[in-house]
């Protein structure tokens, strides 16, 4: 009897380890299944191009007749590191990330928290302060070479002639344009964020008899945290891939002050045909965004453990 009832408990538990497995099982082949096609695409066009892009940075690429290809190893990366072309380009990046990054980060934060308030016209300045981002970037670059032109309002009101012809006043004058095109984004994500915090947070806080600066450091700031870090590594990650601005409203100059890393990359690709060198261009870039991408998460709030 008691070998009957043990039987009959062994049956029972290897039947449910039998239908747990089948049920594991059968979630796997469904995510599988809708994670596929993002595989596919990921390898296709992610992972299958930095790895080329690998190779290719270890030749002297033939873009012709790649199985011509000479193999260097580091070669590449050795004329990179020691080409004062690159350093300038890396500086002008770092410097116009400078000019960026800050203005717009704060300046989307404090749009979109004085949107949120109750404010006559809301949705007029949403509209505002969005529409510039509906712009291509061929069109920022030709209208804001008008402004800056030596007939434009900007010299005509602050005066320094053609902006885009000083060495000294063609990288703010990009940095402008820029700011006043991306702020749009960030303004958006921060003030989705915004209208997310709850308001008996503010309401309980103006009943202990907090400021409005600190309701914004202890309850503004912290609930919007992880919108602040997106927009933050977005941000930084944009700036240093600028291309567009540079390449329509100075082409670099004048001599190169505005030459970024990715408008270095690009010459050096299809003007100076060095596909190779300008693969190893790339993955320096591509190690830098990545380094300051994790530094960024480390430092605005993520796990330190």
């Amino acid at each position: 009897m008691a070998q009957a009832q043990s039987k009959q408990r062994t049956d029972g538990n290897d039947s449910g380890l039998v239908d747990l497995t089948r049920s594991s099982t059968r979630e796997w082949i469904a995510g599988t299944s809708f994670a596929l096609p993002y595989i596919v695409v990921a390898i296709l066009f992610l992972f299958g191009p930095l790895l080329m892009a690998l190779y290719m940075s270890l030749h002297n690429w033939n873009a012709l007749a790649p199985a011509q290809s000479q193999f260097v190893g580091l070669e590449n990366y050795r004329t990179l590191f020691a080409d004062p072309d690159f350093w300038n380009a890396l500086w002008n990046t770092v410097y116009f990330v400078v000019l960026t990054v800050p203005p717009i980060v704060i300046g989307s934060l404090f749009l979109a928290l004085g949107v949120n308030r109750d404010v006559t016209g809301q949705w007029l300045l949403r509209t505002i302060f969005f529409s510039p981002y509906v712009l291509t970037v061929a069109v920022v670059g030709l209208l804001w070479t008008d402004i800056f032109s030596a007939s434009g309002l900007v010299p005509y009101y602050v005066g320094g002639g053609n902006w885009l012809t000083s060495h000294d006043l063609a990288m703010p004058a990009i940095a402008i344009a820029t700011i006043w095109w991306q702020l749009a984004f960030n303004f958006i994500i921060l003030l989705a964020a915004r209208q997310n915090v709850s308001d008996r947070l503010y309401e309980a806080a103006k009943l202990d008899g907090a400021s409005t600066w600190r309701m914004m450091r202890d309850i503004t700031i912290p609930q919007m945290q992880n919108p602040l870090i997106f927009v933050v590594i977005v941000t930084f990650v944009g700036s240093f891939q600028v291309f567009g601005q540079p390449f329509i409203m100075t082409d670099g100059g004048p001599s190169f002050s505005t030459t970024t890393i990715v408008l270095y990359l690009y010459e050096t690709a299809f003007t100076g045909r060095q596909f190779g060198y300008a693969a190893a261009v790339g993955y320096v870039l591509f190690m830098i965004l990545i380094a300051i991408s994790a530094t960024s998460y480390y430092f605005l709030g993520g796990d330190r453990r």
